[in-house]
């Protein structure tokens, strides 16, 4: 029964961190021109990802960050900071050929720092101290699966616009990711600042 009592406090927190409706604009113009089955493997990787890199930091997160000196706000800078490179290279890049992804495309940037980002990781870490271990990896799994229907449904989404609006609606998406690694970045500094 407390285990349930702290899931629900846990399972919202995350929700919201984690954004997935919010990712899926992005995740649907980046993934553009790439085949169903090849969105699928990039699905899994990143689901994959984020699950691992989340449980990992919230079992060894702070202990790492202590013995590198390196603050949660170098971690949201640092985010930041690798989403602009992506989001400026899809946006200058109109008309020509897409860059061919990597295989590791689910791991980065999709697993992390988007689904698996500083808001996640540090909410993770936050609520561990507050409700403990168990409610907040249950909530973390519960969460990520919410996510991977929500991609894994993003075929119709694509069919629902046509080709020219995915075209886009991928244009607006890597503006929307710009934005967002900017208010990483502004975050981190602001953080920074205040402390």
């Amino acid at each position: 029964m407390d285990i349930i009592q702290s899931f629900v406090p846990t399972l919202i927190p995350i929700m919201v961190a984690m954004d997935a409706p919010g990712i899926l604009p992005l995740y649907i113009g980046m993934t553009e021109g790439i085949n169903k089955p090849e969105r699928k493997k990039i699905v899994r990787q990143s689901i994959i990802t984020a699950f691992i890199v989340t449980v990992g930091f919230i079992l060894l997160g702070q202990m790492i960050f202590n013995a590198l000196g390196i603050l949660v706000e170098d971690f949201m800078i640092a985010g930041g900071g690798v989403l602009l490179i992506i989001a400026v290279s899809d946006v200058v890049r109109a008309g020509e050929k897409k860059i061919e992804r990597s295989p590791e495309f689910g791991v980065v940037p999709f697993g992390t720092p988007l689904i698996a980002g500083p808001g996640t990781l540090t909410s993770a870490l936050v609520l561990v101290g507050t409700s403990g271990y168990i409610p907040v990896i249950f909530s973390l799994i519960v969460n990520l699966l919410f996510a991977w229907l929500i991609f894994s449904q993003s075929e119709r989404i694509i069919n629902f616009f046509g080709i020219s609006g995915s075209r886009a609606f991928a244009k607006v998406a890597s503006l929307i990711l710009a934005a967002f690694a900017v208010k990483m970045v502004r975050s981190g500094i602001m953080k920074l600042i205040s402390n």
